[in-house]
């Protein structure tokens, strides 16, 4: 294994999250302060930023379907798929999103129905509110985000399949600024590595709370550090397994699995739910979103001197940035053998159609129970607030017929989510390490350093949210945001270029051109 590590890509991100767990520790108060700081300071100074980067990703995205880029085929025009279709949007679905959809679209819209932002003089628990809230949720889960990993995602996808360059996040900045930016690859990875693994972190911890609170519905007691451990252990050792059998076995397999339960339950839930409400404030609320899409995805709160912008928008565009740069390497790995529009569609355009329909569903209902809350009896934003935003989707449940068979099944869907997010994020993490991998490996890190870096995403996640709090390592995720932003907006150069000149995607390379890793 030592020979196939790249240090200056391993070491660094290791010894910066050591120091954090070690801060954390030895002064948690100051720790908490610092990073809080100088979360503020990025989220303050960058908001523009952000919100631009944000739609200007989409946008490109857009001109390149349309572009004569769009026919040409990933890897060459005689490249074979990796992945069918339909395991590929599985795939695509289950390793962004999902987790996060699956819990938020409840919890989320119940805090812009009751908090909406101050500066557009809504009244709180209003139908203006409401629409508001849902239109929000579209803009914050669908095109915009799957935008944000999608180019970067392709952007990596034709330098290495189609240009045979480096296993590397500095591969998708080559063709803007030549080979001299090989000797900054070891820096931008180990940045953009550092942002992943926190973010991963982070998610564990969550995914580690939500599913201790579910289990505490049948096993009483509090959420201690030892059942915290428990949790992170098995989730752990589930995506390492998984990520460790390869692409086609483990990570195909859990994420056909996940996709098919979430139809499911979103099928139940459309059933059983306010079904007609649903619909009906679907298609309003999404023409809202449509209507006021430019200004909404720009919106800092700036005018006004209005906080929500970054503590909403802003904040998951930071959150979607950090992870974008390691997330395009697996996106733009499993690719191979499809066409630009293919990829984009499978990429961008379906899994945004899925959160549409996902968050008309889920969101639709939540907002039904909490206006109809003298009816229904169900109080979901005072859960919210009492309880945490993991117990909302089992509250919500619990109003629906046949709760005790759902609920077991939804902790089960939960834990499978975050294996099925984690597994491909490991993967990517292994082979980022790795040294020497090309086009025509087999793109496998191999075991052992999947296996380091779930325990150490384990042992930091478990540290974090059993001593610390979850607030300090999401903290620490999103600073990664501002530096894998600039990245990747430098990283959309390649498109320009290749959009002036798309001949240079469809020669074959000389073997001069072959990846030969440097770090």
């Amino acid at each position: 294994m030592q020979t196939s590590l790249r240090p200056m890509v391993f070491w660094p991100t290791f010894l910066i999250l050591l120091a954090a767990v070690v801060a954390s520790y030895v002064d948690l108060d100051a720790f908490l302060a610092t990073a809080s700081a100088l979360n503020d300071a990025v989220l303050t100074n960058f908001s523009w930023l952000f919100s631009l980067g944000s739609l200007y990703l989409l946008i490109m995205a857009v001109i390149v379907y349309f572009s004569p880029i769009g026919r040409i085929r990933i890897g060459g025009r005689d490249a074979t798929p990796l992945l069918s279709r339909l395991r590929w949007f599985s795939i695509t679905l289950c390793t962004t999103l999902a987790v996060g959809v699956l819990f938020w679209t409840t919890a989320e819209p119940l805090y812009h129905l009751m908090e909406p932002p101050t500066s557009l003089s809504l009244e709180a628990g209003s139908g203006d509110a409401m629409l508001f809230a849902m239109s929000t949720m579209f803009l914050h889960w669908t095109f915009t985000p799957y935008a944000i990993y999608a180019v970067p995602a392709l952007i990596f996808a034709l330098a290495f399949y189609n240009l045979r360059l480096r296993f590397s996040i500095s591969s998708m900045l080559e063709p803007v600024f030549g080979p001299r930016v090989k000797r900054f690859g070891g820096l931008i990875d180990a940045i953009s590595l550092y942002a992943l693994v926190a973010g991963m972190a982070s998610s564990l911890g969550t995914g580690a709370l939500t599913l201790a609170g579910g289990a505490g519905q049948y096993l009483g007691g509090e959420t201690s550090p030892l059942r915290l451990g428990v949790i992170i252990a098995i989730i752990v050792v589930t995506f390492v397994i998984s990520a460790a059998s390869g692409l086609q076995k483990g990570i195909a397999r859990l994420s056909s699995l996940n996709a098919i339960l979430l139809a499911i339950l979103g099928v139940f839930m459309f059933i059983v739910g306010p079904t007609v409400f649903c619909l009906s404030l679907g298609v309003e609320s999404f023409g809202v979103y449509l209507d006021g899409f430019f200004t909404k995805s720009l919106f800092t709160g700036a005018a006004a001197d209005d906080q929500w912008p970054q503590w909403w928008s802003i904040f998951y565009w930071a959150v979607w940035f950090a992870w974008a740069p390691v997330a395009a390497l697996f996106l733009g790995k499993i690719s191979r053998g499809y066409t630009v529009r293919e990829f984009l569609r499978v990429n961008l355009l379906y899994p945004a159609l899925f959160a549409s329909v996902w968050i008309l569903i889920f969101s639709g209902t939540a907002l039904y129970f909490q206006a109809h809350v003298g009816t229904s009896g169900a109080d979901l934003y005072a859960v919210l607030n009492d309880r945490g935003v993991e117990n909302v989707l089992y509250e919500l449940f619990r109003q629906l017929p046949f709760s005790q068979v759902w609920i077991p099944l939804l902790l089960f869907i939960a834990y499978i989510s975050y294996v099925t997010a984690a597994d491909s994020q490991t993967d990517a993490i292994g082979n980022l390490c790795t040294r020497g991998l090309t086009a025509d490996s087999d793109l496998n890190a191999g075991v052992p350093m999947k296996v380091i870096w779930g325990v150490i995403v384990g042992i930091v996640s478990w540290v974090m949210v059993s001593f610390v709090g979850i607030d300090g390592i999401k903290m620490l995720s999103n600073l990664g945001g501002l530096p894998a932003l600039l990245i990747v907006l430098m990283a959309t150069g390649s498109l320009w270029v290749w959009l002036k000149h798309p001949q240079r995607l469809t020669h074959e390379p000389t073997s001069s051109r072959v990846a030969k890793d440097d770090a």
